[in-house]
């Protein structure tokens, strides 16, 4: 199944460090990139305190940029919508302020030193400074949703939000644990990144009134491509470089954090191995380390696991089949594929 993914492709180019500039060839729609530019002025707006030095901290990721492909897929459903005001502008801006805090809330859990490239705020300033900007971008989002969209929409990013704190709770409890299952691996990223991924395009839609069947259909698209999301970027950090990531690679595994892969392998003939790598307290020797993701790889486990993405992505696409044909249709269809693309790429 991947080989047969891996001959389609999606736009001929893929790049794994590929930022919102390069994405333009995957989404060919002037009027959502106009959109973009709007939505990146408001981020800044939105994040601005009376305070100047939170301003700077709350803004210090968004300075270093990122894919917004959160706030991307938001404008996209709202092309499925007949509204045209600026909500699902809007809409965009909530949810990648909800992501961003949530990144320096991750940072402080993981002790990260980088983030996108740069030092993490917690590293270049403090835990607490860190947590505090946190908590002030997750402020803003639901100060922009209750400012500028529903009621329903405050209720959806508070519920997201919880099932974002609810899956890092379920990460935290199966850390240094090579024995839980895969079900438990997919409901650990399905709270921490598939449901805020769900209510981007959810949010989007409904900021632009689509009918509460395309709402459906595409929060259903989403959830799957969200799933295929984390799939892939755990993925990703077994087999790209450090350049590529913009953190050490391996940084899963250096964190006790297993995901797919290293399940899989864990239960196949490499096991015994791989436990005994992996089995002193952390932080594991570095040779420790080649040696797991050299298992990990060399047995096909992250094949196999772009394969479990590869039959997400057929979901994706079914759940899609509903809504009519154009532009924004093809490019929802070619994003899922995208995101594993970009992991063969970092293979080859």
């Amino acid at each position: 199944m991947l080989a047969d993914f891996r001959n389609g492709g999606n736009d001929g180019d893929p790049v794994p460090s590929r930022r919102v500039d390069d994405l333009r060839s995957l989404v060919p729609l002037p009027r959502i990139w106009e959109r973009m530019a709007r939505l990146e002025a408001r981020l800044f707006e939105a994040s601005t305190s009376a305070h100047g030095d939170l301003t700077r901290i709350a803004q210090h990721l968004l300075t270093a940029g990122g894919k917004r492909f959160r706030p991307l897929l938001a404008l996209l459903a709202a092309e499925f919508g007949p509204a045209s005001d600026s909500r699902p502008i809007e809409a965009g801006v909530a949810v990648e302020l909800i992501h961003l805090g949530s990144l320096y809330h991750d940072d402080v859990i993981d002790e990260a030193d980088t983030r996108r490239g740069a030092a993490s705020v917690n590293a270049n300033w403090s835990n607490t400074v860190a947590i505090l900007a946190g908590d002030f971008l997750m402020a803003k989002a639901s100060e922009v949703a209750a400012t500028h969209l529903s009621q329903e929409s405050v209720r959806l990013l508070a519920t997201t939000y919880a099932e974002l704190v609810e899956g890092q709770t379920r990460e935290l409890g199966l850390v240094d644990d090579l024995d839980h299952s895969i079900a438990d691996y997919e409901a650990v990223i399905g709270g921490k990144t598939a449901s805020l991924i769900r209510t981007s395009a959810r949010l989007g839609a409904m900021a632009a009134d689509a009918d509460d069947a395309t709402v459906e259909a595409l929060s259903t698209w989403a959830w799957e491509v969200g799933m295929v999301f984390q799939i892939a970027d755990d993925a990703l950090d077994l087999v790209a470089t450090d350049d590529v990531l913009g953190k050490p690679a391996a940084s899963d595994i250096r964190e006790g954090t297993f995901t797919m892969p290293v399940l899989l392998a864990a239960a196949g003939p490499e096991g015994d191995e791989l436990r005994s790598l992996l089995a002193g307290p952390r932080p594991y020797p570095e040779e420790s380390i080649q040696r797991a993701v050299e298992l990990v790889t060399a047995g096909g486990y992250v094949d196999r696991a772009l394969d479990a993405g590869v039959e997400r992505l057929a979901r994706a696409r079914q759940a899609l089949e509903p809504l009519p044909a154009g532009d924004a249709k093809a490019v929802l269809e070619r994003l899922g594929g995208y995101l594993l693309e970009r992991v063969v790429a970092a293979r080859a």
